[in-house]
């Protein structure tokens, strides 16, 4: 077996920056050649570290950078029928063509029940944390 450092997405094993063991043969023949992965080192810990700092770093300016538009029933004086969930905003996020987000990682603060530009926050990883401004805007 052989200990990689993922450089690229690879389909079925992990995403750039994953640290995976696979067999010498998928290693030395297709991974490797073709720039998908290096070998495993102490050095390369440092290499991983940068990687993940800079795909954290793009999900979150793909997030943040426009705000979200939400469009859903609402009456008289902008005042909702209901209230906007989680799903509802993993579905404007999606539709936006921002990407794809679970949305067990979605956060709404407080309850969003009327139109306007609200926020929601979104748990990328452990430790990283993004902003979505909410353009809620009601039915007509």
């Amino acid at each position: 077996m052989s200990k990689l450092i993922l450089t690229n997405e690879v389909t079925g094993l992990g995403s750039a920056g994953d640290v995976v063991e696979v067999k010498n043969g998928y290693a030395r023949n297709y991974l490797l050649p073709r720039g998908f992965a290096v070998l495993w080192s102490k050095g390369g810990e440092k290499q991983v570290d940068s990687i993940k700092a800079a795909r954290t770093a793009r999900a979150m300016a793909s997030v943040e950078e426009k705000a979200v538009r939400l469009v859903v029933k609402a009456g008289v004086g902008g005042r909702l029928f209901g209230a906007v969930k989680t799903a509802d905003v993993v579905a404007a996020v999606s539709a936006a063509g921002i990407g794809e987000l679970d949305k067990k990682k979605v956060e709404i603060t407080s309850p969003i029940r009327s139109t306007g530009e609200h926020t929601a926050t979104v748990r990328l990883t452990s430790d990283v944390v993004a902003k979505i401004t909410l353009q809620v805007v009601g039915k007509k």
